[in-house]
């Protein structure tokens, strides 16, 4: 990482005050895009200018919890999010990473964020090849008592009671989180000899993947709730993959979840 003297810190500061653009001012300055978001929202900070700055509002403790959005999330959390709690003493932030590739998962995220926490502001921070949208809040740990040090494979994760509760309402959404984050839908191929002639046969099928045992009987406990036929798929002995591959169970998720996008 290259470290920035004061004096363009500053120079930067003030061509954002005075209205330029973020990236017109990285352009100028030669310094990333995300270094200058960091700054401005730093400084801001410092001036009482972030919207919330001075609320520090808990959806689920004021009973004001979207809680089809918070299921999306939550699947979305198990699979690639992450909370971190920072070293300054700052609120902690939720940050749920959305490759490039995917533009409407990484707006879907956003709003499901926006949704979740309505009154804090949803910001998106450049990485190669992917975003890290992300969240601050004092009550994330309201929202998400699974968090812990160490992986999340590493460590128990259970659902609280009021978790499941909103799972069991909305299973589809968590579903749909799960695959957004660590799961896929992929058309996998195989041959047939058909009057001796051999020929192609394509069919779809969900793939889940991830290391966390807990993780994954939490999605195939869901699914069989939905009725949704599933088998594992073992990786160099182990039962990271869930696969989804019968034609009326394939058909069901195409209904709620789809592919990527």
């Amino acid at each position: 990482m290259n470290d920035h003297s004061t004096a363009v810190r500053e120079q930067a500061l003030t061509l954002l005050r005075g209205g330029t653009k973020n990236a017109d001012v990285a352009r100028k300055l030669n310094v990333p895009v995300g270094t200058i978001g960091y700054w401005k929202h730093r400084d801001r900070a410092k001036r009482g200018e972030c919207p919330g700055a001075h609320q520090s509002h808990c959806p689920r403790c004021e009973g004001e919890l979207d809680e089809r959005a918070y299921a999306y999330l939550l699947g979305l959390y198990l699979g690639d999010g992450h909370v971190i709690q920072n070293r300054a003493k700052r609120a902690p932030s939720l940050s749920i990473t959305c490759a490039d590739a995917h533009p409407g998962l990484m707006e879907e995220c956003e709003t499901a964020m926006r949704r979740v926490f309505p009154h804090n502001s949803v910001c998106r921070v450049r990485r190669k090849g992917c975003r890290d949208v992300k969240v601050y809040s004092k009550h994330m740990w309201c929202l998400f008592p699974q968090h812990g040090s160490g992986k999340k494979h590493e460590r128990p994760i259970v659902l609280e009671p009021w978790q499941q509760a909103i799972v069991n309402t909305h299973p589809w959404e968590f579903v749909r989180g799960l695959i957004h984050s660590d799961g896929c839908r992929i058309t996998n191929w195989t041959t047939r000899v058909v009057a001796g002639e051999k020929k192609r046969y394509e069919y779809p099928r969900y793939f889940f993947s991830n290391k966390s045992d807990d993780v994954r009987r939490l999605y195939t406990g869901t699914l069989d709730r939905l009725g949704i036929e599933w088998t594992h798929c073992t990786r160099g002995g182990s039962p990271f993959n869930v696969s989804v591959a019968r034609k009326a169970s394939v058909a069901l998720m195409d209904v709620h979840v789809g592919p990527k996008y």
